[in-house]
């Protein structure tokens, strides 16, 4: 009896030390590193001045401040996001990540932040057809390991698919010639391609693409699986800023519509159509204003 009595108690001890070192050890989150992207305008960009800016930026530092948090932003590739949050490189990721079951499987998750649809983009004045059948043996150009590369990947089988690092290297390819459309998210290719200079002679393809088997339920912050409590704090932060006010004054330096939900039509992600000047050889024909 003695002898179990002494083992019952010094496994007792054994348990106390370890639980007590786990407390000690648990993050409180007053200090977060982020990953965020920043070659993915309007949402993360590198300024003129190499300053980090764009819609995930701000929201990042927003709540970070509702969180009273001190926040470090990592600069990091796209696919090399959730291999470094993994590997501790840094402690959640604000990158414009859609919610899919998919990653789910490899990360925690946030409720949403946003959540916009995917849309073709291509050479205006082409017979596009963008169903899988019409783009039979069309090069399609997507971000690699996004959701648009999965959609692609699954149904165009036809299609020669090429995967680019980041979203204007995909930009750069289509400009000069090397794929026929890509697949991108319709706000990105909005504002971050249509309207510059560069995108003058290029149109949206194709309805807006919302499924949620392979475009998720929103973009929202990952973080590793374990970290239920940093996950919480996310979540009541974006509570609240979007209850006080703050996300709508931080959307509306971007967008001019509710980029939160689904309200985001055709008219807001197609310029509307304009006739072209009638010449005496043809009459005039619809042209896609930029």
């Amino acid at each position: 009896m003695k002898s179990s009595r002494c083992t019952t108690t010094f496994l007792t001890a054994v348990f106390l030390i370890a639980t007590s070192s786990a407390i000690a050890q648990a993050p409180d989150w007053k200090k977060i590193r982020i990953g965020v992207e920043g070659a993915f305008p309007p949402f993360s960009q590198l300024g003129t001045d190499g300053k980090l800016k764009g819609f995930d930026i701000d929201m990042a530092n927003a709540l970070c401040a509702e969180m009273k948090a001190e926040c470090t932003l990592t600069q990091q590739d796209w696919d090399g996001m959730i291999p470094a949050l993994n590997a501790r490189k840094f402690d959640a990721i604000i990158a414009s990540m859609s919610i899919t079951d998919e990653r789910k499987k490899q990360v925690a998750f946030s409720d949403k932040y946003y959540q916009t649809p995917a849309r073709f983009v291509a050479k205006s004045g082409m017979k596009l057809e963008t169903t899988p059948a019409g783009m039979k043996g069309k090069k399609i150009g997507v971000q690699r390991t996004t959701t648009q590369d999965r959609y692609v990947t699954e149904l165009y089988k036809d299609s020669e698919i090429k995967r680019y690092a980041k979203q204007d290297e995909a930009f750069l390819d289509l400009v000069a010639g090397r794929v026929d459309a890509l697949l991108v998210d319709a706000i990105v290719a909005e504002n971050g391609f249509l309207k510059t200079a560069q995108g003058k002679a290029f149109s949206f393809f194709g309805p807006l693409l919302k499924d949620e088997k392979y475009f998720g339920l929103g973009a929202g912050v990952a973080m590793r699986k374990n970290d239920a409590v940093l996950r919480d704090k996310f979540n009541a932060a974006i509570k609240v800023i979007r209850a006080n006010g703050e996300y709508t004054k931080l959307q509306n330096k971007y967008f001019d519509f509710d980029v939160y939900g689904d309200a985001i039509t055709e008219a807001k992600v197609m310029p509307p159509k304009v006739a072209a000047p009638a010449t005496p050889a043809a009459p005039a024909t619809p042209a896609v204003k930029k």
